[in-house]
């Protein structure tokens, strides 16, 4: 019997998998409601603990409602993470997933990826997804209720991770042994998508329930960002999108986007618009990539340069303080002043490139533009034939 059954086994194995098939179908739906009830009980008991612990008024409590708190949170991380594996997994497995949950364990185990380089970076990563992933269900289901009470857990929970994840970046950037330039770039364009990723999916939350008032300092800015959002963006649209980026990083990340490193993002945007306007095709694009450049360099200047108090060189910030008196001497609301102030910061660009084949032709593109406001000139490269020339002994 057991030879036969064998054989039955390997002759007629679709049998089994379409049987097999068929359970897991019915059995996934009883464990999402298995699940969800577990996911909204842990949820529930998080928010009860997130709320005594931020209500709470005495000290010699505040250590065991902390710690109550974080258990419950952990717990509530599980229940999620369970669902995953239990309940997504399986829809995916058996091809009856939608393309959201499709989506979702693709970017679970993206996260999941990064356990084995950066753990610091993982952690973080992994929290912030699966609170995504559960505040948006409920966002779904249209549970407006307990949506108003996850709000004010989730702002929190996520201003720690952002905070996190842009800390950790910056430590990266600082280690100078470790990271090479190719590992810099990277770390550059995670911090500008992390920027990003906050200020248009966290940022918008936390504005409409504290109020526009308490955003007063950024709301400019981010109207501007918010205007990126859509369509498709040029090189020059992209550089503009981050430096909104990093003027509300000033305001909302100082201590996690330290100015040591705001200064190294900022460099690097500008480094991006010289090549946007050495690249352009047209003089009208290669002037728009131009003006950008400018108002770069201003942003550059006033929010960050001009509130620097270290410098590791005591030359370059007197050096700097020279300029930053010229530069507040200018009438900038006359086109004259408009004027002197391109002037100025196209010499102030053209002492800090140094002349080399790479350089060479923004540095041309300077000297042109100085030239058409009269105050270089351009000598022409010639010489005379035929002319006889004779040693002459000068005294002085």
């Amino acid at each position: 019997m057991e030879e036969r059954g064998l054989r039955v086994a390997r002759t007629d194995g679709a049998f089994f998998s379409k049987i097999s098939t068929t359970i897991s179908k019915l059995l996934i739906p009883t464990r999402i409601g298995i699940n969800g009830m577990l996911i909204t009980i842990k949820r529930n008991s998080v928010l009860k603990n997130y709320e005594a612990y931020q209500k709470n008024e005495e000290p010699e409590k505040e250590e065991a409602l902390q710690k109550k708190y974080e258990d419950t949170f952990i717990l509530y991380l599980e229940s999620i993470d369970k669902y995953i594996m239990d309940s997504i997994y399986k829809k995916v497995k058996s091809r009856t997933a939608t393309q959201y949950e499709e989506e979702a364990l693709s970017r679970y185990y993206t996260v999941i990826h990064l356990k084995e380089t950066q753990y610091l970076e993982y952690k973080y990563r992994k929290q912030k997804y699966l609170i995504d992933l559960d505040y948006i269900s409920l966002k779904n289901e249209n549970k407006t209720k307990q949506l108003a009470k996850y709000n004010s857990f989730y702002i929190s929970k996520m201003e720690g991770i952002y905070k996190g994840i842009l800390k950790n970046y910056s430590i990266q950037l600082a280690d100078k042994i470790s990271s090479s330039i190719l590992d810099k770039d990277d770390i550059y364009d995670n911090i500008f998508e992390t920027l990003e990723d906050y200020i248009a999916n966290v940022l918008p939350i936390k504005i409409e329930i504290e109020g526009k008032e308490k955003y007063q300092e950024i709301l400019e800015e981010y109207d501007k960002f918010n205007e990126f959002l859509a369509g498709k963006l040029d090189a020059r649209d992209q550089i503009e999108k981050k430096m909104y980026l990093l003027a509300i990083s000033r305001k909302l990340f100082t201590h996690s986007l330290p100015l040591v490193v705001a200064e190294q993002c900022y460099d690097r945007l500008i480094k991006e618009a010289r090549h946007v306007i050495i690249s352009s095709k047209t003089d009208k694009k290669q002037e728009q990539a131009y003006e950008l450049l400018i108002t770069l360099i201003e942003d550059y200047n006033i929010r960050l340069l001009s509130t620097k108090i270290y410098w590791e060189v005591p030359a370059e910030r007197d050096e700097y303080k020279k300029f930053w008196e010229e530069y507040k001497a200018i009438d900038k609301n006359t086109i004259e002043g408009q004027n002197k102030k391109e002037i100025l910061f196209i010499r102030d660009e053209l002492k800090k490139l140094e002349s080399n084949l790479q350089n060479k032709h923004i540095i041309r593109f300077y000297k042109d533009k100085l030239i058409e406001y009269g105050v270089m000139k351009k000598l022409k490269n010639s010489y005379s034939r035929g002319k006889n020339y004779t040693k002459r002994k000068v005294t002085v």
